[in-house]
């Protein structure tokens, strides 16, 4: 999955997981319980989620999608 400006965040949550440590290198802060964040998620874009925390869009996807495939990476080692 690619990460675009238009990509959800909730879809993002739902493919890799929760991934609010690299969220919150850009003050996203963790809601209590990872269900309350998925619930929040559901309509917020990373465009929007960008424009909300004050983070340049395009520096904001490079390090979503640095991290995704970091994630996707660990994962194969450990297969």
């Amino acid at each position: 999955m690619k990460i675009t400006k238009d990509t959800r965040v909730a879809a993002i949550l739902e493919e890799y997981g929760d991934i609010a440590d690299v969220m919150e290198v850009f003050g996203i802060k963790r809601v209590g319980r990872y269900s309350l964040r998925m619930l929040a998620a559901k309509a917020v874009t990373v465009e929007w989620a960008a424009r909300i925390h004050r983070v340049p869009l395009e520096e904001f996807l490079n390090i979503l999608n640095q991290a995704i495939a970091n994630q996707q990476v660990r994962n194969e080692a450990k297969n």
